[in-house]
Protein backbone atom coordinates (compact mmCIF):
# COMPACT_ATOMS: atom_id res chain seq x y z
CA UNK A 1 0.00 0.00 0.00
CA UNK A 2 1.45 4.05 -1.09
CA UNK A 3 2.23 5.76 1.72
CA UNK A 4 -0.15 8.26 0.65
CA UNK A 5 -3.05 5.83 0.46
CA UNK A 6 -1.98 4.37 3.94
CA UNK A 7 -1.78 8.38 5.25
CA UNK A 8 -5.83 9.46 3.55
CA UNK A 9 -7.01 5.95 5.17
CA UNK A 10 -5.50 7.05 8.71
CA UNK A 11 -7.22 10.19 8.23
CA UNK A 12 -10.41 8.63 7.13
CA UNK A 13 -10.79 7.25 10.89
CA UNK A 14 -10.25 10.86 12.74
CA UNK A 15 -13.52 11.97 14.52
CA UNK A 16 -11.29 15.69 14.90
CA UNK A 17 -10.18 15.96 10.73
CA UNK A 18 -13.99 14.79 10.47
CA UNK A 19 -15.63 18.00 12.66
CA UNK A 20 -13.63 20.20 11.38
CA UNK A 21 -13.66 19.20 7.45
CA UNK A 22 -17.73 18.93 7.63
CA UNK A 23 -17.44 22.69 9.20
CA UNK A 24 -16.01 24.59 6.63
CA UNK A 25 -17.18 25.51 3.43
CA UNK A 26 -14.16 25.63 1.57
CA UNK A 27 -13.79 21.90 2.52
CA UNK A 28 -17.42 20.64 1.10
CA UNK A 29 -16.75 22.70 -2.14
CA UNK A 30 -14.21 20.46 -2.89
CA UNK A 31 -16.46 17.31 -2.41
CA UNK A 32 -18.18 18.75 -5.43
CA UNK A 33 -15.69 16.42 -7.76
CA UNK A 34 -17.68 13.17 -6.13
CA UNK A 35 -21.14 14.51 -5.10
CA UNK A 36 -23.34 16.71 -6.43
CA UNK A 37 -24.66 18.03 -2.70
CA UNK A 38 -25.49 17.00 0.38
CA UNK A 39 -29.78 17.00 -0.24
CA UNK A 40 -31.58 14.31 -1.65
CA UNK A 41 -33.04 16.95 -4.37
CA UNK A 42 -29.32 17.88 -5.37
CA UNK A 43 -28.63 13.62 -6.00
CA UNK A 44 -32.35 14.01 -7.79
CA UNK A 45 -31.52 16.50 -9.98
CA UNK A 46 -28.15 15.25 -10.88
CA UNK A 47 -29.41 12.15 -11.82
CA UNK A 48 -32.13 13.84 -14.20
CA UNK A 49 -28.84 15.40 -16.18
CA UNK A 50 -27.42 11.46 -16.37
CA UNK A 51 -30.51 10.12 -17.80
CA UNK A 52 -30.73 12.22 -20.51
CA UNK A 53 -27.23 10.77 -21.59
CA UNK A 54 -28.77 7.27 -21.05
CA UNK A 55 -26.96 6.48 -17.62
CA UNK A 56 -28.61 4.90 -14.94
CA UNK A 57 -27.82 5.66 -11.49
CA UNK A 58 -27.71 4.17 -7.79
CA UNK A 59 -27.72 6.34 -5.10
CA UNK A 60 -26.61 6.25 -1.55
CA UNK A 61 -27.19 8.54 1.45
CA UNK A 62 -23.74 8.66 3.46
CA UNK A 63 -23.42 7.56 7.10
CA UNK A 64 -22.23 4.42 8.48
CA UNK A 65 -21.77 2.71 12.14
CA UNK A 66 -24.56 3.97 13.85
CA UNK A 67 -24.93 4.09 17.84
CA UNK A 68 -28.94 4.09 18.50
CA UNK A 69 -31.43 1.88 16.84
CA UNK A 70 -33.70 4.64 16.29
CA UNK A 71 -31.12 6.16 13.78
CA UNK A 72 -31.45 3.09 11.99
CA UNK A 73 -35.04 3.46 11.89
CA UNK A 74 -35.11 6.71 10.96
CA UNK A 75 -32.49 5.90 7.69
CA UNK A 76 -34.92 2.74 7.04
CA UNK A 77 -38.27 5.62 6.71
CA UNK A 78 -35.83 7.91 4.41
CA UNK A 79 -34.96 5.41 2.10
CA UNK A 80 -38.81 4.30 1.79
CA UNK A 81 -39.28 8.13 0.99
CA UNK A 82 -36.65 8.08 -1.51
CA UNK A 83 -37.95 5.44 -3.32
CA UNK A 84 -41.38 6.98 -3.64
CA UNK A 85 -39.42 9.57 -5.31
CA UNK A 86 -37.38 7.06 -7.47
CA UNK A 87 -40.96 5.53 -8.54
CA UNK A 88 -42.23 9.01 -9.45
CA UNK A 89 -39.43 10.59 -11.32
CA UNK A 90 -39.14 7.91 -14.08
CA UNK A 91 -35.75 7.55 -13.40
CA UNK A 92 -33.85 4.19 -13.82
CA UNK A 93 -32.68 4.85 -9.92
CA UNK A 94 -31.91 2.51 -7.51
CA UNK A 95 -30.13 2.24 -3.64
CA UNK A 96 -27.38 1.18 -2.46
CA UNK A 97 -27.07 0.87 2.02
CA UNK A 98 -24.53 -0.30 4.07
CA UNK A 99 -25.49 -2.42 6.59
CA UNK A 100 -24.17 -0.44 9.57
CA UNK A 101 -26.35 2.34 8.43
CA UNK A 102 -29.36 0.15 9.27
CA UNK A 103 -28.04 -0.78 13.22
CA UNK A 104 -25.80 -4.26 12.37
CA UNK A 105 -23.25 -2.74 14.71
CA UNK A 106 -26.24 -3.09 17.36
CA UNK A 107 -28.25 -5.75 16.34
CA UNK A 108 -28.45 -8.11 13.72
CA UNK A 109 -32.15 -8.98 13.78
CA UNK A 110 -33.37 -5.32 13.21
CA UNK A 111 -30.67 -4.77 10.70
CA UNK A 112 -32.02 -7.51 8.61
CA UNK A 113 -35.89 -6.66 9.41
CA UNK A 114 -34.72 -3.13 7.91
CA UNK A 115 -33.51 -4.45 4.69
CA UNK A 116 -36.37 -6.81 4.15
CA UNK A 117 -38.52 -3.96 4.33
CA UNK A 118 -36.47 -1.48 2.02
CA UNK A 119 -36.09 -4.93 -0.51
CA UNK A 120 -39.55 -5.21 -0.55
CA UNK A 121 -40.33 -1.76 -1.63
CA UNK A 122 -37.70 -1.61 -4.12
CA UNK A 123 -39.08 -4.81 -5.45
CA UNK A 124 -42.27 -2.96 -5.40
CA UNK A 125 -41.24 -0.16 -7.18
CA UNK A 126 -39.36 -2.34 -9.63
CA UNK A 127 -35.72 -1.21 -8.51
CA UNK A 128 -32.56 -3.35 -7.59
CA UNK A 129 -31.85 -3.21 -4.03
CA UNK A 130 -28.23 -2.93 -3.24
CA UNK A 131 -26.64 -4.12 0.07
CA UNK A 132 -22.82 -2.69 -0.27
CA UNK A 133 -19.60 -3.98 1.68
CA UNK A 134 -17.49 -2.45 4.50
CA UNK A 135 -14.72 -3.23 6.04
CA UNK A 136 -13.25 -7.27 6.28
CA UNK A 137 -14.76 -7.61 10.00
CA UNK A 138 -18.75 -7.33 8.44
CA UNK A 139 -18.17 -9.62 5.75
CA UNK A 140 -19.34 -13.22 6.90
CA UNK A 141 -22.22 -11.31 8.46
CA UNK A 142 -23.18 -8.99 5.44
CA UNK A 143 -22.98 -12.46 3.50
CA UNK A 144 -25.73 -13.68 5.85
CA UNK A 145 -27.85 -10.75 5.26
CA UNK A 146 -27.16 -10.76 1.72
CA UNK A 147 -28.27 -14.91 1.66
CA UNK A 148 -31.63 -13.95 3.69
CA UNK A 149 -32.77 -11.10 1.56
CA UNK A 150 -32.23 -12.74 -1.38
CA UNK A 151 -34.01 -15.75 -0.56
CA UNK A 152 -37.14 -13.60 -0.69
CA UNK A 153 -36.33 -11.15 -3.22
CA UNK A 154 -34.99 -11.56 -6.49
CA UNK A 155 -33.44 -8.17 -7.60
CA UNK A 156 -30.88 -7.72 -4.80
CA UNK A 157 -27.24 -6.99 -5.42
CA UNK A 158 -24.04 -6.98 -3.26
CA UNK A 159 -21.04 -5.88 -3.32
CA UNK A 160 -17.43 -7.93 -3.09
CA UNK A 161 -13.84 -6.80 -2.90
CA UNK A 162 -11.49 -8.07 -4.65
CA UNK A 163 -8.26 -6.74 -2.61
CA UNK A 164 -9.94 -9.47 -0.20
CA UNK A 165 -7.62 -12.59 -0.49
CA UNK A 166 -11.20 -14.28 0.75
CA UNK A 167 -13.30 -13.26 -1.96
CA UNK A 168 -12.83 -15.89 -4.61
CA UNK A 169 -14.29 -18.29 -2.57
CA UNK A 170 -17.13 -15.93 -0.96
CA UNK A 171 -18.09 -15.58 -4.47
CA UNK A 172 -18.14 -19.32 -5.60
CA UNK A 173 -20.24 -20.04 -2.07
CA UNK A 174 -22.78 -17.47 -3.81
CA UNK A 175 -22.99 -18.53 -7.48
CA UNK A 176 -25.54 -21.25 -6.52
CA UNK A 177 -28.51 -18.69 -5.86
CA UNK A 178 -27.52 -16.53 -9.06
CA UNK A 179 -26.35 -13.82 -7.31
CA UNK A 180 -26.22 -10.38 -8.69
CA UNK A 181 -22.71 -8.54 -7.61
CA UNK A 182 -20.78 -5.72 -7.75
CA UNK A 183 -17.08 -6.14 -7.85
CA UNK A 184 -15.07 -3.02 -6.94
CA UNK A 185 -11.58 -3.30 -5.57
CA UNK A 186 -11.42 -2.12 -2.19
CA UNK A 187 -11.21 1.02 0.08
CA UNK A 188 -10.68 0.15 3.47
CA UNK A 189 -7.11 -0.46 5.40
CA UNK A 190 -6.83 -4.01 6.01
CA UNK A 191 -3.51 -5.75 7.08
CA UNK A 192 -1.53 -7.74 3.90
CA UNK A 193 -3.25 -11.02 5.61
CA UNK A 194 -6.47 -10.84 4.63
CA UNK A 195 -5.74 -8.03 1.77
CA UNK A 196 -3.59 -7.79 -0.76
CA UNK A 197 -1.19 -4.93 0.03
CA UNK A 198 0.14 -4.59 -3.71
CA UNK A 199 -2.45 -2.76 -6.49
CA UNK A 200 -1.07 -5.01 -9.34
CA UNK A 201 -2.50 -8.36 -7.41
CA UNK A 202 -6.15 -6.63 -6.47
CA UNK A 203 -6.06 -6.11 -10.22
CA UNK A 204 -5.65 -9.55 -11.08
CA UNK A 205 -8.03 -10.59 -8.90
CA UNK A 206 -10.43 -7.99 -10.13
CA UNK A 207 -10.00 -9.58 -13.87
CA UNK A 208 -9.83 -12.79 -12.69
CA UNK A 209 -13.70 -12.46 -10.36
CA UNK A 210 -14.97 -10.63 -13.10
CA UNK A 211 -14.27 -13.07 -16.01
CA UNK A 212 -15.69 -15.95 -13.78
CA UNK A 213 -18.90 -14.18 -13.30
CA UNK A 214 -18.93 -12.39 -17.03
CA UNK A 215 -18.92 -16.80 -18.21
CA UNK A 216 -21.79 -17.76 -15.47
CA UNK A 217 -23.94 -14.16 -16.61
CA UNK A 218 -23.59 -16.00 -20.59
CA UNK A 219 -25.73 -18.86 -19.18
CA UNK A 220 -28.18 -16.76 -17.07
CA UNK A 221 -26.16 -17.88 -13.80
CA UNK A 222 -25.12 -14.13 -12.58
CA UNK A 223 -25.40 -10.59 -13.12
CA UNK A 224 -21.91 -8.93 -12.98
CA UNK A 225 -21.36 -5.43 -12.14
CA UNK A 226 -17.69 -4.03 -13.11
CA UNK A 227 -17.69 -1.31 -10.47
CA UNK A 228 -14.24 0.47 -11.12
CA UNK A 229 -12.65 3.13 -13.07
CA UNK A 230 -9.76 1.59 -14.59
CA UNK A 231 -10.32 1.70 -18.21
CA UNK A 232 -7.87 -0.66 -19.40
CA UNK A 233 -9.13 -2.90 -17.19
CA UNK A 234 -12.83 -2.40 -18.21
CA UNK A 235 -11.79 -2.86 -22.04
CA UNK A 236 -10.12 -5.73 -21.39
CA UNK A 237 -13.15 -7.19 -19.65
CA UNK A 238 -15.84 -6.11 -22.10
CA UNK A 239 -13.38 -8.07 -24.43
CA UNK A 240 -13.76 -11.23 -22.37
CA UNK A 241 -17.58 -10.75 -22.40
CA UNK A 242 -17.41 -11.06 -26.32
CA UNK A 243 -15.20 -14.18 -26.28
CA UNK A 244 -17.89 -15.64 -23.57
CA UNK A 245 -20.83 -15.04 -25.66
CA UNK A 246 -22.37 -12.45 -22.65
CA UNK A 247 -24.21 -9.66 -24.42
CA UNK A 248 -24.45 -6.19 -22.94
CA UNK A 249 -27.40 -6.65 -21.46
CA UNK A 250 -26.23 -9.40 -19.31
CA UNK A 251 -23.80 -7.26 -16.99
CA UNK A 252 -23.55 -3.53 -15.88
CA UNK A 253 -20.67 -1.35 -15.77
CA UNK A 254 -20.81 1.14 -12.13
CA UNK A 255 -18.69 4.28 -11.78
CA UNK A 256 -19.24 7.08 -9.32
CA UNK A 257 -20.67 10.69 -10.09
CA UNK A 258 -17.67 13.05 -11.35
CA UNK A 259 -14.69 10.13 -12.22
CA UNK A 260 -14.04 9.45 -15.73
CA UNK A 261 -17.33 11.30 -16.86
CA UNK A 262 -16.39 11.05 -20.50
CA UNK A 263 -15.55 7.09 -20.78
CA UNK A 264 -18.76 6.84 -18.29
CA UNK A 265 -20.57 8.84 -21.76
CA UNK A 266 -18.13 6.81 -24.30
CA UNK A 267 -18.99 3.32 -22.88
CA UNK A 268 -22.57 4.02 -22.68
CA UNK A 269 -22.45 5.15 -26.63
CA UNK A 270 -21.04 2.02 -27.24
CA UNK A 271 -23.82 -0.12 -25.88
CA UNK A 272 -22.92 -1.05 -22.16
CA UNK A 273 -25.14 -0.75 -19.54
CA UNK A 274 -23.53 2.22 -17.36
CA UNK A 275 -24.88 3.23 -14.17
CA UNK A 276 -23.49 5.72 -11.99
CA UNK A 277 -23.13 6.20 -8.10
CA UNK A 278 -24.21 9.08 -6.64
CA UNK A 279 -24.05 10.34 -2.85
CA UNK A 280 -25.33 13.00 -0.98
CA UNK A 281 -25.90 13.47 2.86
CA UNK A 282 -23.64 15.34 5.29
CA UNK A 283 -21.87 12.42 6.45
CA UNK A 284 -19.68 12.23 3.67
CA UNK A 285 -16.17 12.62 5.00
CA UNK A 286 -14.76 8.81 5.85
CA UNK A 287 -16.41 8.20 2.42
CA UNK A 288 -14.89 11.19 1.22
CA UNK A 289 -11.21 10.22 1.97
CA UNK A 290 -11.44 6.99 1.19
CA UNK A 291 -12.33 8.31 -2.60
CA UNK A 292 -9.15 10.01 -2.73
CA UNK A 293 -7.04 7.29 -1.35
CA UNK A 294 -8.47 4.94 -4.18
CA UNK A 295 -6.24 7.93 -6.05
CA UNK A 296 -4.13 10.10 -3.96
CA UNK A 297 -3.28 11.89 -6.77
CA UNK A 298 -6.72 13.71 -6.80
CA UNK A 299 -5.43 15.67 -3.58
CA UNK A 300 -4.01 18.28 -5.95
CA UNK A 301 -7.52 18.67 -7.48
CA UNK A 302 -8.98 18.99 -3.99
CA UNK A 303 -6.45 21.61 -3.08
CA UNK A 304 -6.89 23.40 -6.50
CA UNK A 305 -11.11 23.34 -5.47
CA UNK A 306 -10.53 24.76 -2.32
CA UNK A 307 -7.79 27.45 -3.48
CA UNK A 308 -10.85 28.37 -6.29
Amino acid sequence: MSIGRTILLKMAKSPFLNRQATQRNFVKRATRRFMPGEAPEDALRAAQLLKAEGRGTVFTKLGENLTELADADAVRDHYLWFLDQLAASGLDGHVSIKPTQLGLDLSYDQCLAHLFTLAGKSEAVGKTFWIDMEDSSYVDRTLALYRAVRSRHARVGLCLQSYLRRTPADLESLMPIRPIIRLVKGAYAEPADLAFPYKADTDRAFFDLTDRMLQAAAGGFCLPVIGTHDIPLIDRLVARAKAHGTTDRQYEIHMLYGIRDADQRRLRSDGRTVKTLISYGSAWYRWYMRRLAERPANVWFVVKSMVG
